[in-house]
């Protein structure tokens, strides 16, 4: 084991550094949410990482000694080599890939063939039990098509979470979104619950909790852009690129930024990571 990859090993298991490495597949979405981190839309600047690059970083992060790899976005699966890519990437180490789940139907349904038994999760996104509520965020529709989409997928034999982000709902409504998500097949641990941050568009409207250093888990994120601290770093207001938690200009190969990111690290108060997955 190098030096670096036991350094790296010690902060994960300290609970200082996530065990997932994240990328940041594209910023290009075809739904426009209200509180959306990166601003995404149908016509934002695609900022993709190649699918050799992510496959070359996912190599490299599994020889350092992370544990998974979380794919986000923009919407992913605009990308249609994507179902294809994650089972690949699969086989190297275990992946979570969130969407908006609204793309699963047709012929995007039957594309998802390669993830049937690969150990890939799908974390779709929903927000409440009502078209009006839920809808109002996120997209006319949108509730009804993750509705419909959930569980076709897990008959498919495709691993699904829930995750839902909580801007002004209260626990009454949180509950009946927790019913939904077990109506739907999910499991209660595969539903997760967490907070609006106040970045991307949410910080233009004055929405969700400040996050920082101090608050939010350090959890390497490479995008077109860089590495960053967190997954919910590298945002994007008014069509610019947030970098007060951007880590290292340099992509690949990841280690350089990685030994930059654990000089941050150290001396660093653990984060709530329990509030901000």
């Amino acid at each position: 084991m190098s030096d670096l990859a036991g350094r790296l090993r010690e902060a994960i298991e300290g609970g200082r550094l996530g065990p997932r490495l994240w990328l940041y597949a594209n910023y290009h979405c075809n739904l426009a949410c209200g509180y959306c981190l990166t601003e995404s839309a149908p016509d934002a600047p695609r900022r993709v990482l190649d699918a050799g690059l992510m496959r070359d970083l996912v190599d490299e992060a599994a020889g350092l000694g992370f544990e998974s790899v979380g794919v986000t976005g923009g919407e992913p699966f605009l990308r249609p080599e994507i179902p294809a890519l994650l089972a690949d990437l699969a086989r190297t180490l275990p992946v979570v890939a969130l969407t908006n789940g609204t793309l699963f139907a047709g012929a995007r349904m039957d594309s998802l063939a390669p993830l049937r038994g690969a150990d890939v999760t799908l974390q779709i996104s929903l927000d409440s039990d009502t078209p009006e509520r839920n809808d109002g965020m996120r997209a006319p529709g949108n509730l009804a098509k993750v509705v419909d989409a959930v569980p076709r997928l897990i008959a498919a034999g495709i691993r699904v979470r829930i995750a839902t982000t909580v801007y002004d709902q209260d626990q009454a409504e949180i509950a009946r979104v927790a019913a939904l998500v077990g109506a739907l097949g999910v499991a209660p641990e595969d539903h997760l619950v967490r907070p609006t941050t106040l970045r991307g568009r949410a910080a233009a409207i004055g929405l969700g909790e400040r996050v920082g250093t101090d608050n939010l888990p350090a959890e390497a994120t490479v995008t077109a852009d860089g590495l960053f601290w967190s997954p919910f770093a590298p945002t994007v207001r008014g069509g610019r690129l947030d970098t007060d938690l951007l880590v290292s200009r340099q992509v690949a190969p990841l280690a350089p930024g990685l030994a930059t990111m654990l000089g941050l690290i150290t001396g660093t108060p653990l984060a709530e990571a329990s509030r901000f997955r």
